[in-house]
């Protein structure tokens, strides 16, 4: 019998390819279309009913069924709302990490085994490598630029054993040329931004819509009133757009841009300083908590590389783990320090190719903190 592989199918070009490159394989393919938003459906700003419509003519191409199966109830419950409660809290969440765990690798994943699937396929560029010893690795896509293993951090070795990246080990260049040459009807749409429930809606606009908010003071890093925030939750560590503060000098200054450097929630006040190489803006030193290390333990403490965000060079670091699920990484000289590590966002660790897993990053310290942070003496 064929190894029957279950393909989530998003509307885009890279799973339309990898459902061709199973169904080319020899793989039993199954076509899934997930529905994970459902709140915005009489808008322009979610894109999945067109998805669905592009989904329908890939499997149509590709000839393989499609089931149209609606996660919205489970991803409200797992992402939104962490999404909502971090945001809250001043801090800025990555939720297409968690929906990959949550969603597309736990409901989608149980969804395809009731089916009796095999195995699992989805378009991410990433690889999995079996070891001699049996257990799974979480590999760097090929292609440098599209490599994707950083949101797919927190996935398991039960997950990874189930799971195939068919694109992982292409270029985004012969992704397209291949969509061309089967005659994908997706083959020249653009490649998807953000997350479908804020879709290309301003995201402050989206945000109100659900966080309390109270606007305060913005001020400079010796105190000074420059501004005025219209609450802590719609601003981001390193934001540059959005502050209103573009043409002021700091002390007579240059006209320099000003950054968001820190969020002081006890007195509700967001610090911004100028320049984007400011010491504030620079740390040395994170936390994270919340660890998940894809071989089922913490690495053992010493150099590794890591990412704090997305599409970031991997950083030389030293690691320590604090427990099972914290450690700390130092970027010590000559290291390069990391710009505006933001608490919420996820510090991922490599090994060479191998993604190791990691967590979510607590509290970082910058080379020079703003003054109002500075402790009383």
């Amino acid at each position: 019998m064929k190894t029957r592989v279950v393909v989530g199918l998003s509307g885009g070009v890279d799973s339309a390819v990898s459902a061709w490159l199973l169904k080319q394989q020899g793989f039993e393919v199954v076509g899934i279309f997930m529905k994970n938003w459902e709140d915005d459906d009489d808008t322009g700003y979610c894109s999945s009913n067109v998805d669905f419509v592009d989904a329908a003519a890939v499997a149509d191409v590709v000839g393989i069924e499609i089931e149209h199966v609606n996660f919205a109830s489970e991803y409200k419950d797992r992402v939104f709302a962490e999404f909502l409660r971090e945001y809250q809290a001043g801090r800025t969440p990555n939720p297409d990490v968690l929906c990959n765990a949550e969603i597309k690798f736990k409901a989608f994943l149980d969804h395809a085994m009731r089916l009796g699937a095999d195995k699992i396929a989805t378009g991410h560029y990433a690889r999995v490598r079996q070891t001699p010893d049996g257990s799974h690795q979480l590999l760097k896509g090929l292609d440098p630029a599209k490599d994707q293993s950083y949101f797919l951090h927190r996935l398991n070795q039960a997950q990874l054993s189930r799971t195939l990246f068919p694109v992982g080990e292409l270029h985004k260049t012969e992704v397209r040329r291949l969509a061309l040459e089967i005659g994908l009807p997706n083959a020249k749409k653009k490649d998807s931004t953000g997350i479908c429930f804020i879709g290309e809606r301003p995201f402050r606009e989206f945000l109100n819509r659900y966080l309390s908010h109270e606007p305060g003071p913005i001020v400079d890093e010796r105190g000074r009133e420059i501004g005025r925030h219209v609450g802590l939750s719609f601003y981001t560590l390193g934001q540059r757009q959005g502050l209103g503060i573009g043409g002021l000098r700091s002390g007579g200054g240059t006209h320099a841009p000003w950054f968001v450097a820190a969020k002081d929630l006890a007195r509700n006040r967001l610090i911004a300083v100028q320049g984007h190489d400011h010491p504030a803006l620079l740390s040395r030193h994170l936390q994270a908590e919340d660890a998940s290390w894809v071989a089922g333990h913490a690495p053992a403490d010493g150099r590794l590389a890591a990412k704090t965000r997305y599409r970031q060079a991997d950083a030389p670091c030293s690691f320590h783990a604090h427990a099972a699920d914290a450690f700390q990484l130092d970027f010590s000289a000559p290291d390069p320090a990391q710009w505006a590590a933001t608490p919420g966002q996820s510090a991922v660790l490599y090994e060479g190719e191998v993604c190791l897993g990691g967590g979510v990053i607590s509290q970082a310290w910058p080379d020079a903190r703003p003054q109002v942070f500075r402790p009383k003496k």
